[in-house]
Order: structure tokens, then C-alpha cells, then sequence
């Protein structure tokens, strides 16, 4: 059903509908699993397989409404986020709904008629199925009991649930933070810098001896370059990553050790991002103003000292550099005026000689060729030789340029950039393996905001543009997603209460028990971790959904409030279980993954399990002491034939 849908919107096979096909395999089974264990429920209190198939698919036709629209609620915002995340994760969101909402469909018409068929009678059970609902049982007997203290201290309960749904935020906060998790590509790219007043054949020269230090890594297949006389990039390709011991992020220092010893050239590494990115370097910090390069270098010269005592950086460096030779032509115009030149004539001789722009262009063997008048470039090597040029003056006489002029030398920038019409300087580097981009980025960040003044404005280029833009994007479509649970859940319950019962007691119960992992470093928060926690949210919203239901409905029968409380969440025990189950080892094989691309897939399987296991255990003891203090009384509803038929007498 989902392929139908991606071949519907257009959508290809790749990583992202790949792994939300992957993700739904452990969603999918929920609703199913629901119907049949109600079903058997009916079918081991004496009824027939086709009145407990009935019976059991009209109990659960809201809750599994209410759960496939709460499952595909939450990724409408992400189909909706803008930016790389939005491009990223619109076919991931829609094919995840899609099959989301196809097996809401299967459950409510399918999974009935097949139980009704293929559920054990009463007493024909097999010896696996009767061992299971032994230990069904006396689960059940132990969760009991458990259940009676846990309302007993419910005051304490709700104390406890509060202070962990706060500590939400500070395990949030103090976890690391990247864009998305750095992945295996077999590719380090690498960026050449060459002195200012380097010529194409010093560098390529120098080119071939990084070629000499990359090939001799076993690891490394071959490199790629380009070179010109301001330096050039390349790349090492490694082997199959079944071929090799380490990874790229492990030789990604010794690769950087090993350039950085070849002289004449900077070589700068870099581990290439698992997203598309504009930018060149990990980190890349942008220094806008209108004061002039020589104020914007001593700026920059306290940000890289930060930089490099922070001990996260293998490199930092700046674009701004002030070293480029310069030698201004002074002409003598006295002196000028004695030999009979004119400045424009005198302009004009010497910048045929030494500007190199073509005059004309000729034919030969049908191809086009420019004409460049040019003085050697040995004579052009050093000063000295073009004091010695001569120009004739308008009487015929050859004197040397010399004669009229001198040459003052300085050094000015390379390169004078520009963002948003202001002088901008450029801070990037690359960070140390097990340092996360965003943490080296806050480390230039605030080492500038410190160094510079009012008049200087921080920006960001490459993927640091899209961590502090996009980085925390997910966050708001998080908060999105949980109002469209509320609204969808007050609909369904006819409350605006009892929603709040499933959200207070599950959702950020869930949320806490994922962040402690990504806390203890066992992940990071990233796009994919992000995407992990919104769909926890539906996930474990369905827990909720099937105790406070069920509650509702055995009120609606007579029973009081607490026996109702007590009643469904005993008799949801086994579908919250086993949903959760599925849920658990269905995602499981993404923590356990490795190889290319394994390290997104671990990001938000991780999320997925801890969070699911984790607020599953919160789900069933907190959402029931919820549900007793904040749950609405509903009234017994009262048969309408029976209504009528009073009426009638009445009459």
C-alpha cells in the first residue's frame, strides 16, 4: 500500500523512504495486534469466534481511528517544514502516514475476518499459546498489585512525573547537537592552499607529494585532484568499507597529520557532510562589517586564538589574510614631462608589458588563439628587470623606465569578500573526530561575540548556515505535532480533559526517558533523533489512547471511576505489551546496524526503543493516576430503543 502511494507522488527508492518503510514494519502490526488480542480475549471469556470478532472490532473501531490519526498526525508538520529538512523528509513523512494509515484501514476490516477464522476456540488452544497466557496472567497479577499501590500514592506519583517531564529540557540542552550523525562515505575531500606568490607548476609540484602521503594509507584506493597556481582540492577514495579496518572518521587525523608535514601547501581535510551542503569546511563562521581588513584581521586573530585553545579544533583559520606582494608603479611626472611622455601613453607601454591582457587574436588550423604581449616570466620573477625596461621617447630615444619612476612594495589582502555589501571575513575549521560540528561552531561563536564590536554583525556560511537554521527547526514541529494529538484526541474523547491525560502521561514521560540516552552520548540530537521523537509521540500516545478509551466506555457501562480506571488497564495490559514489543524489536535491527549510512539509522532507532520501552513502563502506572485525578465522571448512557420504549408507555 505505501509503494502504491510513493509510485503515486512520484517518490524513488532511497535512504529516507527506504528507512520510513523500515520504521513502518514495527508500526504497521499495532493496530492488528490490537483487534486480535481482543478478539482472543472475547473468544477465552466464551464466546464464539465470529460474536468475539464482531464484538471486539466495534470496542476498538474509535481507539484505532483515533490512533492511526494521531500516528499520521505528527508527521503533517515535517511534510510541511521548509528548507533542507522539509526537501529531506517530505517523502519520508508521506510514505510513513500512508502506510500508517493503510494499516488503520486492514485492522478495522481485515484483521476481524481473519480472526474469526484462525483464533483458537475456547479450549483448543496449543501448548505455546496456553504457556503464554499463563505468563499473561500472572503478569497481569503482579501488575495488579502494582497498579493498587502505585494509586495509593498517587500525589507522589504525579511529583515524581513532573520532575522528570522538567528535566526534559535540561537533558535536551546539555546533549550534543549536529546537524545530522557524520557518516562513513569513503571519501575524505581535501582543500589545497598554496602561498600567494605560488605559480601553477610550484604547486602542482608540491600537489604530487600530498598525492605521495594519501596513497600510502592501505586504505586509501586512490586521489582525485585539481591544482592552480592559489592552490586546488582532491579527495582520497577509499576502499570498500568491507575491505578496510577503520572507518573514515578514524583515519580523518592521521590523514590531516600527514599533509600538514608537506611544505609549500595547506592542506585542509575534510570528512564530507551526510547532507548537501554549499559550504567547503565543518565549520564556517562569517564576520560582517564596515570597517576596514586590517581591523577585521585583528578581530579574527583573538577568534582563532580561542579556537585553537578550545582543543576541539584540528585546524581553524581565516580567508582574510594580508600577505599577497604588491609593487606600485610611482611615476615621476616632472621628470615625465622633460622626456616628452605623456602619462597615458607611458600607462599604456608599461601595461602591455606587465598586465598580460590580450591584444588580438589569430587563426591557425581553424582554431582561435589569443595574442598576448608579455615580457618573460623570468624577467617578471623579481623587481629588479622591469626597472630596466626601456621605452622609446617621441624624439626616438630608448631610455630606461628607471629613468622616470620607482617601485614601492607592500603587502595587501588576497582576496577582499563581501556579504550583504559589507566587508566579511570568513573563520572556518574542521573539528577534531568525536567533536560534534555544532560544538565547535559555539566555541567560534562565542569567542566572536566577545572579540568584536556593536559594529560587527556574526553570521554563518556551509552547514553551519543550516545548524543554527535548520538544527533546531524539528524542535517547533515537535510542539506542532503535539497540538495536533491534543486537537485530534478532544475530538475523539468529546473532552478537552481526557487528552490531556494520554499527553501528560506518556508523551513527555517518553521524551525524557530518549533524552537520557542522547545525555550519556549514546547518540546525538540531530535531524533523524528529531524525527525518532516526533514519531514517539504517536507511538506512545497509543498506549494512552487504549487505557483511557476503555475506561471511558466502562463507565459508560456502570462501573464507577476507579473500578473502570482499574478494570481497563488490566485488560489493556496485554495489547499495551505486545505493541510495544513489536514496536521494540521491529526497530531494534536499526540500533544494531552498521556499515554505510548505519549511523542515521542508530540515531533514531535509539530514540525509538529507549524512548518506546521507557514510556511504556511510565505509560502504565502514571497515565492510570492521571486518569483518577484529572479524567471526567461520564454518566452511564442510557439504550435508546429503551428510552423509546418508555416513552411509548408513557404515552
Amino acid at each position: 500500500g505505501a509503494a502504491i502511494f510513493m509510485y503515486a507522488f512520484g517518490f524513488s527508492l532511497n535512504l529516507l523512504t527506504i528507512l520510513a518503510i523500515v520504521l513502518s514494519v514495527g508500526l504497521v502490526v499495532d493496530d492488528a495486534i490490537v483487534v486480535v488480542e481482543n478478539v482472543e480475549r472475547h473468544v477465552r471469556e466464551g464466546k464464539s469466534r465470529i460474536q468475539a470478532a464482531l464484538i471486539g472490532s466495534r470496542e476498538l473501531v474509535g481507539p484505532i481511528i483515533a490512533m492511526t490519526i494521531t500516528l499520521a498526525a505528527v508527521y503533517a508538520p515535517i511534510g510541511f517544514q521548509g528548507g533542507l529538512t522539509g526537501s529531506l523528509f517530505l517523502e519520508f513523512a508521506i510514505t510513513l502516514a500512508a502506510a500508517v494509515v493503510l494499516s488503520g484501514v486492514v485492522a478495522i476490516t481485515l484483521s476481524p475476518v481473519m480472526s474469526s477464522r484462525f483464533v483458537h476456540p475456547e479450549g483448543k488452544e496449543g501448548k505455546l499459546t496456553r504457556l503464554v497466557n499463563r505468563g499473561f496472567d500472572a503478569t497481569r497479577a503482579v501488575y495488579g498489585r502494582l497498579l493498587d499501590g502505585a494509586l495509593e500514592m498517587r500525589w507522589a506519583i504525579v511529583v515524581a512525573s513532573l520532575l522528570i517531564m522538567v528535566a526534559a529540557v535540561p537533558l535536551y540542552l546539555f546533549s550534543r547537537q549536529e546537524l545530522a550523525p557524520v557518516e562513513d562515505q569513503s571519501h575524505i575531500s581535501l582543500f589545497l592552499e598554496a602561498s600567494p606568490d605560488s605559480t601553477v607548476a610550484a604547486t602542482n609540484s608540491d600537489s604530487l607529494k600530498v598525492v605521495e602521503a594519501i596513497r600510502a594509507f592501505p586504505e586509501a584506493r586512490f586521489m582525485w585532484s585539481l591544482t592552480s597556481s592559489w592552490g586546488g582540492f582532491g579527495g582520497l577514495v577509499a576502499k570498500d568499507w568491507r575491505e578496510r579496518t577503520r572507518s573514515t572518521e578514524l583515519m580523518y587525523g592521521e590523514v590531516f597529520g600527514a599533509v600538514s608535514q608537506i611544505p609549500g601547501l595547506r592542506v585542509f581535510p575534510r570528512l564530507d557532510p551526510p547532507l548537501p551542503t554549499p559550504g567547503q569546511y565543518d565549520v564556517e563562521l562569517l564576520l560582517a562589517s564596515e570597517v576596514p581588513a586590517e581591523q577585521l584581521l585583528e578581530m579574527t586573530a583573538a577568534v582563532l586564538g580561542a579556537g585553537w585553545q578550545s582543543g576541539k579544533f584540528l585546524y581553524v583559520d581565516t580567508d582574510l589574510k594580508i600577505d599577497l606582494p604588491e609593487a606600485r608603479v610611482v611615476l615621476d611626472r616632472e621628470r615625465l614631462a622633460d622626456l616628452g611622455f605623456d602619462l597615458a601613453g607611458v600607462g599604456q607601454e608599461l601595461g602591455t608589458l606587465l598586465g598580460g591582457a590580450y591584444v588580438n587574436r589569430f587563426n591557425f588550423y581553424d582554431r582561435s588563439y589569443k595574442v598576448i604581449p608579455q615580457i618573460g616570466d623570468k624577467d617578471r620573477a623579481t623587481l629588479d628587470p622591469l626597472l630596466d625596461l626601456k621605452i622609446k621617447t617621441p624624439s626616438g630615444q630608448l631610455v630606461p623606465v628607471s629613468t622616470f619612476t620607482h617601485i614601492e612594495t607592500s603587502t595587501a589582502p588576497r582576496t577582499l569578500n563581501r556579504f550583504q555589501q559589507r566587508n566579511a571575513v570568513r573563520i572556518f575549521g574542521g573539528v577534531k573526530p568525536g567533536v560534534t560540528k555544532e560544538e565547535g561552531l559555539r566555541v567560534l561563536e562565542t569567542a566572536a561575540a566577545s572579540a568584536v564590536g556593536p559594529r560587527v554583525a556574526l553570521d554563518f556560511a556551509g552547514e553551519s548556515r543550516q545548524i543554527r537554521h535548520e538544527g533546531s527547526a524539528l524542535t517547533v514541529t515537535l510542539g506542532f505535532a503535539v497540538v495536533l494529538i491534543y486537537l485530534v484526541l478532544a475530538a475523539q474523547f468529546k473532552s478537552f480533559r481526557d487528552p490531556l491525560i494520554v499527553l501528560l502521561g506518556s508523551v513527555p514521560l517518553a521524551i525524557s526517558g530518549a533524552l537520557v540516552f542522547s545525555f550519556l552520548d549514546l547518540t546525538t540530537i540531530n535531524i533523524y533523533s528529531q524525527v525518532g521523537l516526533i514519531t514517539l509521540v504517536g507511538l506512545i500516545a497509543k498506549n494512552g489512547i487504549l487505557i483511557v478509551e476503555f475506561a471511558n466506555t466502562l463507565q459508560e457501562r456502570g462501573l464507577s471511576k476507579t473500578a473502570a480506571l482499574r478494570e481497563a488497564s488490566l485488560t489493556r495490559l496485554r495489547p499495551v505489551l505486545m505493541t510495544s514489543a513489536a514496536t521494540v524489536f521491529g526497530h531494534l535491527p536499526l540500533v544494531l546496524v552498521s556499515g554505510p549510512g548505519a549511523a542515521a539509522r542508530n540515531s533514531i532507532g535509539m530514540v525509538l526503543v529507549t524512548g518506546m520501552t521507557v514510556g511504556t513502563i511510565f505509560t502504565l502506572f502514571v497515565v492510570p493516576v492521571f486518569y483518577s485525578l484529572i479524567a471526567a465522571r461520564h454518566q452511564p448512557a442510557v439504550d435508546v430503543e429503551e428510552s423509546e420504549a418508555g416513552a411509548l408507555q408513557l404515552a
